[in-house]
């Protein structure tokens, strides 16, 4: 995670030291990342010393280890007590440590919970089948969900011209195509293919209508969840199932850690098994399970596992991937829905760094697309215009714009942003920072 926040900060143009206890990890990391690496340990002062602690202004600590992490902020309290602070922390008892960093006078400026946050958007869609992923934007107003063309659908062969004239629900949109390793911003002449992965923008009034109108099922109501793995997140699934009154089984191969779960837990039935075992799922009925949540530390677990209980009638199926380079993989092996707990730790610490007029950061997939939420002030070169008369950069659309007042709409060529706007941009990766230096300056007439 530490490799992937530090090329983002290079990308935009930030300088950038890295320590790692690890040698031949830092060697790796010298030939692919234009920063400073230092080996070391970020729990030893000597090395945060050495690593130039002292002139940072920002600590962002996401070792897999809280204890480091923790310990990484006490030192740059003392030694750079100017510089922004930002922790991972994994354990269940991320609110006491707040408590205990803010009694103790620690100052941590941002607390990262992935688990958290990956718990929440796997309770987003886990009452729609063909829904890959549902972003929120502007408090929740816009909604963005992601879908897969499967073979047989209506969509497969159609221009987007073509489906225009279907009549969608007003405010709605096709924002971004995944085509194997091809990233498309598209335009009214696209035309979608079998195997497509696409994400499509609505608002939280309308989201259900688009849904319907791209040829999925609308929500349904949960009964049974089947999870695999007793980590964290999955704990943490099972408590949110458990309030909404759904029927929970969490199985767990390791018995002492299955019992454990167990005096965690209310009312799931944890099970000491291998929920990846065809014999096992059999027995405890997973034909027509409303979702399997294959949630372990080991992504070809999940993949597989996921694979398995879709074939054997699994409504819907998520998988906890963190190597990134799987993510396409997963999804065009069928796999509804992936999470990845780096790449929402990252988009956390984006958001962040960045502030002020950038509200929020979301990363698609290898880090090829980005979705942008920025304001617009008064002296912003696209203010007052036509969206038809802007030239925005190439790989980029305006999705969505918020007005102050809480109307949310999804422009046409006759729109203009207005100062205050909440403007939801779509693009390549490669062309955001061109995207975010035209959008924020505040000189000049395009």
């Amino acid at each position: 995670m530490g490799a992937l926040t530090a090329r983002r900060l290079i990308r935009e143009g930030n300088e950038v030291t890295i320590l790692d206890p690890k040698p031949t990890r830092c060697e790796e990391l010298e030939s692919t990342l234009d920063a400073h690496v230092v080996t070391g340990s970020a729990s030893r002062v000597t090395s945060m010393q050495k690593a130039g602690i002292a002139r940072a202004e920002m600590v962002i600590a996401v070792t897999d280890l809280d204890e480091v992490n923790l310990l990484a902020c006490l030192i740059a309290q003392v030694e750079a007590p100017a510089a922004i602070k930002v922790a991972r922390l994994r354990t269940h008892e991320v609110d006491e440590w707040k408590r205990v960093a803010e009694e103790s006078e620690i100052k941590i400026d941002l607390v990262i919970h992935p688990e958290e946050e990956l718990a929440k958007k796997i309770m987003r869609v886990v009452r729609l089948p063909g829904v890959s992923d549902i972003y929120e934007f502007a408090d929740g107003q816009i909604r963005l969900f992601g879908m897969n063309v499967e073979r047989g659908s209506r969509l497969a062969g159609r221009t987007l011209v073509e489906l225009q004239k279907d009549g969608p629900p007003e405010n709605s949109l096709i924002a971004l195509i995944f085509r194997g390793p091809q990233v498309i911003v598209p335009h009214g002449a696209v035309e979608l293919q079998v195997g497509d992965h696409l994400y499509v923008l609505g608002t939280s009034e309308n989201l259900l209508d688009v849904v319907e109108f791209m040829g999925l099922k609308r929500t349904t109501e949960l009964e049974r969840v089947f999870i695999l793995g007793g980590k964290q997140l999955g704990i943490t699934c099972a408590e949110l199932l458990e309030e909404q009154g759904v029927s929970v089984k969490l199985f767990e191969r390791n018995a002492d850690r299955a019992a454990r779960i167990a005096e965690i837990l209310d009312k799931t039935v944890v099970l000491h098994a291998d929920g990846t075992d065809q014999l096992i799922l059999e027995e405890e009925s997973i034909e027509g399970v409303d979702a399997y949540l294959a949630l372990t530390n080991d992504d070809e677990d999940n993949i597989i596992a996921s694979l398995l209980a879709r074939r054997l009638g699994a409504h819907k199926v998520v998988a906890l991937i963190n190597r990134l380079n799987y993510l396409p993989m997963a999804q065009r092996l069928g796999v509804h829905t992936t999470v990845s707990p780096r790449l929402a730790a990252v988009d956390r610490i984006l958001q962040f760094v960045r502030k002020g007029r950038v509200l929020s950061v979301t990363t698609f997939r290898e880090e090829e697309a980005e979705a942008l939420e920025l304001v617009a002030t008064e002296k912003s070169k696209y203010v007052g215009r036509k969206l038809r008369d802007l030239r925005f950069p190439r790989g980029s659309i305006v999705g969505a714009i918020v007005r102050p007042g809480g109307e949310a709409v999804v422009p046409r060529g006759e729109v203009e942003i207005h100062p205050g706007d909440r403007v939801l941009f779509f693009a390549l990766e490669s062309v955001v920072p061109e995207l975010e230096s035209a959008f924020l300056a505040e000189s000049g007439r395009a």
